[in-house]
């Protein structure tokens, strides 16, 4: 690929984020236990699905998850990316309206169902909530997540929030703090900033893992905050994911509001509280910082780790794929991914990063114009 270093770092944070994405769904709502157990030991790659006859065996979600397939979590970053691409500049609360919802209605091709279709069709409840309120609804986009599902359906999508402003975290926050108030409340809002943050460092030339992670605290707010700060701790006597998985598990626990069974949450779970935080985002910087930040082992963590497998593994791919660029991204995981989705992930990767750096030539432009008349406010003058 002869790109720029921009151009590289884009390409492995999105298609990072998909082959996580992709190899974390099989796995989804298992405990590691059950997975170790259905696959024969740690799942190291590309596997099929966790039922065998996934079409009865899960019959409100006969989803295919498995064999290199996405879920809705790139679906949602595939939507936020045309959205971007069609407006050509930063995005607000209101252009979820104007361009993310009817996306959502358009048929695309989604891997799960081997079939074109809308992708409403295929996202969760905390996902719908966007046409829901913002077509059928008319709500004030600014205020339409309040009363959501509070849970990482908005962080799960903000990777292409960070590549728009890379290495510039605080315009990163900022922009996914204001796009998400159309989605979500309270610690999921927070989270999407700080995820978004998170991969605007990540694509600074000098970035790390701790670097990453330092600049979340930096940003984030009460309990999300608090359980990065926890999740740090307990991987720093980590040396391996494997190793990580019931020490990282026990540092979120007190943060979680979803409790130990995934499928049948506690009565208080997924509320709006400041003490809570979502799992998936502290948990998927836990397995980066003990893998120092290498692709494969942070991906692998989150995988073998189970619960929300697929987000976990999803965003802990889009930190390591922009730490590393694309070659970070092992190869045979990449062609598998785009085979078994039957999707183009380079394209739309190549032509975000090409608008970050037409919107960075816009900002800079609207800058000066700032500059010049905040020069002329300030320039001496006699005052009569």
């Amino acid at each position: 690929m002869d790109k720029n270093a921009l151009a590289d770092r884009a390409a492995g944070c999105l298609i990072g984020a998909a082959v996580g994405d992709a190899l974390g769904g099989p796995t989804e709502e298992r405990t590691p236990e059950e997975i170790r157990k259905r696959y024969g030991g740690w799942v190291e790659g590309v596997v099929g699905p966790y039922y065998e006859n996934w079409r009865t065996a899960r019959p409100l979600a006969p989803f295919h998850n498995g064999d290199g397939r996405f879920t809705d979590d790139t679906l949602m970053v595939q939507a936020l990316v045309k959205a971007y691409l069609a407006k050509r500049d930063h995005l607000e609360a209101h252009d979820l309206e104007r361009y993310l919802v009817p996306l959502l209605r358009e048929p695309t091709w989604i891997p799960e169902l081997d079939a074109l279709a809308p992708p409403l069709q295929r996202l969760w409840l905390a996902e719908k909530w966007l046409a829901l309120r913002l077509q059928h609804g008319n709500n004030d986009p600014r205020e339409a997540g309040v009363g959501n599902i509070v849970n990482c359906g908005a962080a799960m999508y903000m990777a292409p929030v960070g590549i728009i402003n890379a290495a510039d975290p605080a315009a990163a926050y900022a922009e996914a703090i204001e796009i998400t108030g159309a989605h979500q409340s309270s610690y999921g809002r927070e989270a999407a900033g700080v995820l978004a943050a998170a991969v605007a460092a990540a694509m600074m030339p000098d970035a790390s893992a701790e670097s990453v992670v330092e600049t979340c605290l930096r940003f984030a707010k009460d309990g999300t905050q608090a359980a990065i700060e926890a999740v740090r701790a307990a991987a720093q006597s980590c040396r391996h994911w494997q190793d990580a998985i019931p020490q990282l598990r026990a540092a979120i626990r007190p943060y979680d509001t979803v409790g130990e069974n995934l499928l049948s949450p506690d009565r208080n779970a997924r509320r709006p509280s400041r003490v809570h935080a979502i799992e998936e985002l502290p948990i998927a910087l836990g397995f980066l910082l003990v893998a120092r930040g290498q692709f494969t082992a942070t991906v692998l963590g989150g995988v073998n780790y189970g619960r929300d497998s697929d987000s976990i593994a999803a965003m802990g791919g889009a930190f390591a794929g922009a730490l590393g660029g694309l070659g970070a991204v092992p190869e045979e995981w990449r062609e598998a991914v785009a085979n078994g989705s039957r999707t183009d992930l380079l394209t739309p990767a190549l032509a975000l990063a090409d608008l970050a750096q037409e919107i960075f030539a816009a900002d800079q432009r609207r800058a000066h114009e700032h500059a010049v008349m905040f020069g002329k406010l300030t320039a001496h003058a006699t005052v009569s």
